[in-house]
Formats: structure tokens, C-alpha cells, sequence
């Protein structure tokens, strides 16, 4: 008897800097690993922000899904024309350079895509898109930035609802019209890319979730279902959805009502 082996998931990362000695080290949440142990059934593949050196074909072609992670750092201005960041904001070029490749080459392959905070900002700008890069600063908008409280249930707790536009996959998954979200981030949806429409919105107007039109699961959530899974049953909706997604692609056994489509 043959015993069927878990899929491959990769956990996109973040290239920084720590330890004794401030070497450069490939790093994710452990929040993420464990939402893929625990939720999605798969063995967690940490893909390093090697820039110019990945082989996104490669990676497309072994991995059965993809979860683009959050981080502090900001998406490079020049990827989407904008002007530069204010001195001191958090970059990472080589993380740049390997989630862009990395996102057109699974569409590509028609690897699932569960994209999350920058994440989805990352989905956003490799298909063409742009970004507000502070959103705070812009007339009429809420900060939707970190709170910067040392308390994780203050700081990861639920910030303000968005509104989920009729229909769609995340409707169909948190069978409400509105939930409640946490907010982490100060860039936000500006200009979305070829074949991404929007699926929530914040109540400033603020998108807050994407789905690419015609892939079988490309999505992405502006917020951190990642922190709540284990208490939050849409977040939790939210990783079994992607986990349909995979077997659906693996063996053609997922629930594929739960599928995004076009």
C-alpha cells in the first residue's frame, strides 16, 4: 500500500537581519507554519528571498500551494512607479525580486495562491497594480496601521469590519456581509492589477480583499487570519478553503464549491 503523501506548501520570506551578530538570515511567522500543520494538512516549504537566484519555474512546478506572508517591511515603490518611500521605511528588495517571479510563475502553473497583507499587495503589484503607501496620510482614510501596544491581543485584535461584496468567495466562505478584522498595515490597494477584482472593503473604501478572475484559487486578504485560526471560524474558513484548493489540484478531491472562479 502506497500512504499519500501531504502537499508542499510554501511560506514566502522575509530577508533580515538578527541574532548576535546581525546576520542575514531567510525567516517567517510561525504563524503561518502552523496554520498549514494545523489547518491546511501540508508540509510547510520556507521559500528564502533569494532575489535574482530563484527559480520560481522550479518552485511552481514542485509546490502543490503558495501562502505569500506578511511583514514589517513595505513593497518597493519603483516596482509600481510610485515615488520613494519616506527615509527610514522598512524595504526588501530581494523579497521584491522573488515573490513578483514567484506569483506570475504559479498563475502560471495554476498553483493555488492564498495571499495575505503584503502578501496580497505583493499579488497586486506583480500583475500591474499599485499601492497607496500610507494610507493614513490620505484624506478620509482610517490608520489602518500596527497599534503599537505590546499586548498581542490588543495588537492582533480585531481593528474595524469590512463590508464583503455579494457573491463572491469570501462571501460564500464567511456567509455574513460584513465581519470583524484585525489591521496591520500601512500600504493598502491603489490601482488593481489585470484580472484581480475586489471582494471587501474596508469602511474608508480601503480594499481588503482580491480574487483573480479565472484562476482556480488566487486570493488575497489585506488582514491576518493567521493570528486567529483557532478561535476565528472565518479565519479558520479562510486556510480550509486554500487547503480544498490544493487537493482539488493534487487529486481532484477538494470541495471545489469553496474554489474561487472567474
Amino acid at each position: 500500500m502506497t500512504l499519500a503523501m501531504k502537499p508542499l506548501i510554501g511560506i514566502s520570506c522575509c530577508s533580515i537581519s538578527f541574532g548576535a551578530f546581525g546576520m542575514a538570515k531567510h525567516a517567517a511567522s510561525d504563524t503561518y507554519v502552523r496554520a498549514v500543520d494545523e489547518v491546511v494538512g501540508g508540509v510547510p516549504v520556507l521559500v528564502p528571498a533569494n532575489g535574482a537566484c530563484c527559480d520560481a519555474a522550479t518552485l511552481a512546478a514542485r509546490l502543490d500551494g503558495i501562502i505569500l506572508t506578511g511583514s514589517r517591511s513595505n513593497v518597493q515603490p519603483a516596482q509600481y512607479g510610485g515615488p520613494p518611500h519616506p527615509e527610514g521605511t522598512p524595504e526588501d528588495h530581494a523579497r521584491d525580486a522573488t515573490v513578483f517571479a514567484l506569483v506570475r510563475a504559479a498563475i502560471a502553473a495554476g498553483v493555488p495562491v492564498l495571499a495575505i497583507c503584503r502578501g496580497m499587495q505583493e499579488l497586486n503589484v506583480a500583475l500591474g497594480g499599485s499601492l497607496h503607501q500610507r494610507l493614513q496620510d490620505l484624506p478620509g482614510r482610517m490608520d489602518h496601521s500596527t497599534p503599537m501596544q505590546p499586548d498581542p491581543r490588543i495588537r492582533q485584535g480585531k481593528a474595524h469590519e469590512i463590508r464583503i461584496v455579494p457573491g463572491t468567495w469570501l462571501h460564500r466562505i464567511a456567509r455574513a456581509s460584513t465581519i470583524a478584522v484585525n489591521s496591520l498595515h500601512n500600504q493598502g490597494m491603489d490601482r488593481l492589477g489585470t484580472g484581480l477584482v475586489a471582494e471587501a472593503t474596508a469602511p474608508d473604501g480601503t480594499i481588503e480583499a482580491i480574487r483573480l478572475v479565472g484562476a482556480p484559487f488566487v486570493v488575497g486578504v489585506q488582514w491576518h487570519p493567521e493570528y486567529d485560526f483557532a478561535a476565528d471560524p472565518v479565519s479558520r474558513q479562510i486556510f480550509e478553503a486554500f487547503a480544498d484548493a490544493v487537493r482539488t489540484r493534487a487529486t481532484g478531491t477538494g470541495n471545489t464549491e469553496l474554489i474561487a472562479a472567474g
